[in-house]
Order: C-alpha cells, then structure tokens, then sequence
C-alpha cells in the first residue's frame, strides 16, 4: 500500500522561495512529510523526484529522514566544505536525481535504495 503512496502536491507554494533563504541551492520543490511544495507549476520529473523523496520518508520514517538528511548534509559540509556539494552529494538527493527522469522508477524502487549511496 504505502509503495504507490504518492505525496499531495501544492503549486505555486511560497514555500520554496521562503526556505532558499536557508538553504545552499534555490529551492523549487521542497517535501515535507506528505506534501510537496513547489513555486510554480512542477513537471513530471519534478513530481517524480518529489515522490522520491516521500517514499524515502516511508523508509525512515518522517522523524528518522529528516534527523538522517540533516546528518548527511552536516558530514558532507566538513568533507566538500561547500554547501552545495554537501547537498548534492546527500544519498536521499543521489537516488532522486538519478531516477527522476525514469517515471516508472517506483514502480520497482526497492526499500532503503537510498543506502546504496554513501554520500560521497
């Protein structure tokens, strides 16, 4: 049930554009928990990357993604110390970026494939 579990998504969120504010990158779509966030209208690549994200929150759990992406990103900003890197390199954002232009990808995601990238 919960694998073709996909996220509500809000267009034309100020969401986005108030986190940038705290953020390395210019965010476009942020999830958080169950909701997506975007600043204009998301493509399918974007709501796939998103939708990403959310079954990686199932994985965790909402409170044990959030501890586990801020730790990724805390350990990659002393190895790259860079902010931008750091992020990029999170193993959440690897899996993401690489599967999002393949639509069909949660169709056959297997659990926790986020581990499979160490974040660096």
């Amino acid at each position: 049930m919960l694998r073709n579990s996909r996220p509500w998504y809000f267009e034309n969120s100020k969401v986005p554009v108030i986190l940038s504010y705290l953020a390395p990158i210019d965010i476009g779509a942020i999830t958080i928990g169950p909701f997506v966030f975007s600043r204009g209208t998301m493509s399918d690549v974007t709501k796939n990357h998103e939708a990403i994200h959310w079954q990686q929150y199932i994985d965790c759990g909402i409170i044990g993604f959030v501890i586990l992406y801020y730790l990724f990103y805390a350990i990659n900003l002393i190895r790259y110390r860079d902010g931008q890197t750091a992020y990029y390199m999170i193993p959440f954002e690897k899996e993401a970026y690489d599967n999002d232009s393949n639509l069909d990808y949660l169709d056959t995601r297997k659990r926790f494939a986020w581990a499979k990238n160490d974040g660096g």
